[in-house]
């Protein structure tokens, strides 16, 4: 067909036909309510938990222990304290066993071990929670001859793992090979490049990571029944049975109470937001770096 012979298709001020305007702009009506939907659970979770729970958080909330079942009054902070003891030797076995694996899976990909190491990983990652929980019991648990907040650490640790592991290899990655080679040719050792060098380089990534595998184990119930069981007392001892946010919600959400399922709201609320904050944090350290 000679050029001559080709009709144009009738333009708009925009430049663009009617037929095409009117394509885009229903497929951005489209991709809008794509977002609202998935958006939308996340706002009507945290409306419910703010009309339902924020009457409850106060000073006793934080400050007191748990009032006997079924009295009003009393607080969390049993709850609270053992989180972040809970947490905090969570993030210890995450860091030194996930930074470890991802720098191996990055830096000696021709190794014969990272086959394993990669398909052990992956299997990690697909382990549910509750599994995690009855393993690290027959592992932890009944050796010690009780439950401890170290066995709670120990069990969202190693869910961390494979998280971490991921991350800090994908991060690894984006690390030109130039600067490698820049300490290589210096003559430093490759351990040494990979410690001074390029793992500082990818430092902001690996810090994301870390604080995303935390907001994604700090919800989590099931290991914790297994493991630290819980205390109605601060416990700061991590050799000692110790309550976490995630047990006394479950508990007061079963309760037949209505002021322990009103305490357990408030401490979903709390809950959300930490987990909601270490999220913006996380993603606002990553586009700083």
């Amino acid at each position: 067909m000679a050029v001559s012979q080709i009709t144009p298709l009738p333009l708009t001020r925009g430049g663009l036909s009617a037929g095409r305007k009117t394509k885009n702009a229903l497929m951005g009506v489209l991709i809008a309510l794509g977002t609202l939907l998935v958006v939308a659970p996340l706002i009507l979770i945290f409306g419910f938990l703010l009309i339902k729970g924020l009457g409850a958080l106060n000073l006793d909330f934080f400050l007191k222990n748990p009032a006997p079942e079924g009295e009003s009054g009393g607080g969390w902070a049993n709850a609270i304290s053992g989180s972040l003891v809970i947490l905090a030797m969570a993030a210890v076995l995450g860091v030194t066993v996930g930074v470890s694996g991802g720098i191996f899976l990055a830096e000696f990909p021709r190794h014969r071990l990272m086959p394993t190491i990669r398909m052990l990983s992956d299997v990690l990652s697909g382990i549910p929670a509750i599994v995690m929980g009855l393993v690290v019991y027959a592992l932890v648990v009944r050796p010690m001859g009780h439950f401890s907040a170290l066995a709670g650490g120990v069990a969202l640790g190693l869910l961390m793992v494979p998280i971490v592991v991921r991350t800090t290899e994908e991060v690894l990655k984006l690390v030109p090979l130039s600067v490698r080679e820049a300490g290589l040719a210096l003559g430093l050792p490759q351990w040494k490049v990979i410690l001074s060098i390029v793992l500082p380089a990818a430092s902001g990534g690996i810090i994301t990571g870390l604080m995303l595998a935390l907001a994604r184990v700090a919800g989590e119930a099931a290991p914790l029944l297994f493991t630290a069981f819980g205390s109605n007392l601060v416990n700061l001892n991590p050799l000692q049975p110790t309550s976490a946010l995630p047990l006394e919600i479950y508990k007061g959400a079963t309760s037949a109470y209505d002021e322990n399922q009103r305490l357990a709201q408030a401490g979903a609320l709390l809950l959300i937001t930490l987990i909601f904050v270490t999220s913006l944090l996380a993603r606002a350290a990553n586009r700083r770096r």
